[in-house]
């Protein structure tokens, strides 16, 4: 920390007079930038996935470690994650802005060296259309968020048109975090759902993601289960009274692959190749049986 408070008092960091671009971000603060950010080091997977999406994949000089798309960002220096991020490392990248979550570590130490940072939460569709384009302002494109978004919002449209006609109002589990919790209709992954027309197992009244017991989703016998692959069909089945219900009797189990199962998670703008890999699950079960 000294390393860095010595670079950001040979003149690094210092805050801006003119306001160029004027921005708010999701703690209620207002960023003032004098200029389009030109290296951005990016703590989140999603926002990394945004920057690049927005055409300024050029501008990232930093990213956090679990980013993996697109591949270029894998050649990019890695500066920890949410709760570690190394402040040192992301000054030495003499950085004009770094994006984050509102609730990261590093957001405070960061903004005492005089660093820009732009605190942003997608937890939801809207969310989403509103972070695309206060990035793509922060970088000097406005209205290129908009645009990018009416693109994935036709795709939405595009996927749900690909649903199978049976399985039109079928009720999904989407299990996340290893069985732990799941993705509720309040959650970004529950919107999604229901834009293809699918129902959910789980009610929005419980929080997006919920922790969820064995019990309750017997109960709630959904149509068909949406695992990530690293979880096995027959350990579920395993569980508490698992083995009775008609999704696993049926083989009615949506297991996605550790990448796709990833961009499932991130609310960012690969959000209609999501839809398109529960359209392609789905038309793979076949048409379910009453």
């Amino acid at each position: 920390m000294a390393k860095a408070a010595a670079f950001v008092a040979l003149g690094f960091g210092s805050v801006a007079h003119a306001a160029g671009i004027r921005l708010e971000d999701d703690r209620g603060t207002t960023l003032e930038l004098q200029a389009p950010a030109r290296r951005i080091v990016s703590l989140m997977p999603s926002l990394t996935e945004t920057v690049c999406a927005l055409d300024a994949c050029d501008r990232l000089v930093g990213i956090d470690r679990h980013a993996n798309w697109p591949v270029s960002v894998k050649g990019l220096p890695q500066v920890g994650g949410v709760d570690d991020a190394n402040i040192e490392r992301i000054v030495a990248l003499k950085p004009d802005l770094v994006l984050l979550r509102p609730r990261s570590r590093a957001a405070e130490p960061l903004e005492r060296l005089g660093i820009k940072v732009l605190a942003l939460d997608a937890k939801t569709h809207a969310d989403m259309r509103r972070v695309m384009e206060t990035v793509a302002r922060a970088t000097g494109r406005p209205g290129a968020g908009e645009a990018f978004w009416r693109r994935l919002d036709a795709g939405l449209d595009a996927a749900k048109a690909r649903v199978p006609a049976g399985w039109q109002g079928r009720r999904v589990y989407f299990e996340v975090h290893g069985g732990m919790a799941a993705a509720s209709e309040s959650s970004f992954i529950g919107e999604t759902l229901a834009r293809l027309g699918l129902g959910n197992a789980v009610p929005g009244t419980l929080g997006p993601f919920p922790k969820m017991s064995p019990e309750f989703v017997v109960r709630a016998n959904p149509d068909v289960l949406m695992v990530s692959a690293l979880g096995e069909i027959s350990a579920m089945a395993s569980r508490p009274g698992w083995s009775a219900m008609s999704a696993i009797q049926r083989g009615r189990v949506c297991s996605f692959a550790s990448a796709r199962f990833d961009l499932m998670m991130r609310p960012g703008p690969r959000l209609d190749e999501a839809a398109d890999a529960i359209v392609g699950c789905l038309a793979s079960l076949g048409a379910p049986k009453p």
